[in-house]
């Protein structure tokens, strides 16, 4: 069953505002493959406006400071204003030896506030497990964080197979689907921890 239909106007309702962060930042990496059949569906929502966090264009330290110079003040600004804004998130990840990558480890602990009481949805995609263990493991980090992720995903196991060399996915019936239940999850969540927040500020 859906929990809200994809079609409703966006006249009725202000739209949200859902960051995709795509999590690979190394050599040759497939993401943005994954990353543009992802786009192309949430772009068909008139439900959601759509910004994009490539960790590959952001160089954050995996040493924290209360303090941060200001290169990674530069950096930071690209992207805590965007995380900041956001109504809801997804990631997309791959799978790195049973998890996901430091370079979104790095934005996850460089932030706080910005996760707290918003929606977090995944899109991972990998090896035999399409990704599903890293995704497990940011479930565990993000409830840390009092976010909310998203009971159903969308996984591409052994991804290289799937899409051809167009980028476009060979059978996209499944995970078109899979990706239209997680998008309605996510709409659900964001819409009614907007409204709770508009009331009572969240003290988590």
């Amino acid at each position: 069953m859906d929990l809200i239909d994809s079609t409703e106007s966006a006249d009725s309702v202000m739209p949200l505002t859902l960051a995709v962060v795509i999590a690979s930042n190394r050599e040759g990496r497939f993401g943005p493959v994954v990353a543009d059949w992802f786009l192309d569906r949430a772009a068909e929502r008139e439900d959601f406006r759509v910004d994009v966090v490539d960790l590959a264009g952001i160089h954050l330290p995996t040493s924290l400071s209360h303090s941060p110079g200001p290169e990674v003040r530069a950096e930071l600004a690209k992207v805590s204003p965007v995380l900041a804004a956001s109504d809801a998130f997804v990631v997309l990840t791959p799978e790195y030896n049973h998890s996901f990558p430091a370079s979104l480890k790095s934005l996850i602990d460089w932030h706080y506030t910005e996760w707290q009481a918003k929606p977090v949805g995944f899109v991972s995609y990998g090896g035999i497990s399409g990704g599903l263990r890293a995704v497990e493991q940011l479930r565990q980090i993000y409830a840390e964080l009092h976010a909310v992720t998203m009971r159903d995903s969308v996984a591409f196991p052994f991804v290289h197979g799937q899409f051809g060399q167009d980028g476009r996915h060979k059978d996209p019936t499944g995970p078109d689907a899979a990706a239209k239940t997680m998008l309605d999850q996510i709409a659900w969540w964001a819409r009614a921890l907007r409204d709770a927040k508009a009331v009572r500020a969240y003290t988590g």
